[in-house]
């Protein structure tokens, strides 16, 4: 498929007008459209550096958009590195342990269960299970056990 710059270039702006994408699933796209990546390798690289496109912004809306659907942090950090983010970009973003995570661990533990603290060990494994699969940190989950 013979391509100008320009098809490619309106094919990103048309898949950005939508959402933020990271660059390695902006490429992936462009590759299943049927555009060859000596033509899209330029072009990525020009928009990476005027910042059109940005692995940073994308990973920073990426984790508050699932932290606001009540994941944690450890699951967060897998989605983004199955998605071929690098590793030191997601812990720059991620910041594991901070007390934000705290919270939010407590505000998806008060939304599942109802503030209702577990009554025995087989309920405390129930609660502990469904906050780990969420991807909340094993110290987060006792520190909310805990108070």
């Amino acid at each position: 498929m013979t391509t100008t710059p320009n098809k490619i270039k309106t094919y990103i702006y048309r898949l950005l007008a939508g959402r933020e994408y990271s660059c390695a699933k902006i490429e992936q796209k462009l590759l299943d459209k049927g555009f060859e990546p000596a033509d899209i390798a330029p072009i990525l690289e020009e928009m990476r550096q005027n910042g059109t496109i940005s692995d940073r912004r994308y990973t920073e809306i990426y984790i508050r958009s699932r932290q606001n659907k009540g994941y944690g942090p450890l699951r967060i950090r897998q989605e983004l590195q199955a998605q071929g983010l690098s590793k030191e970009m997601i812990e720059d973003q991620l910041n594991i342990a901070d007390n934000l995570w705290f919270a939010e661990a407590n505000r998806v533990w008060q939304k599942r269960f109802r503030g209702k603290a577990p009554s025995d060990i087989k309920e405390r494994g129930k609660h502990f299970r469904f906050l780990q699969y969420r991807g909340f940190t094993p110290e987060q989950i006792k520190q909310l056990f805990d108070h």
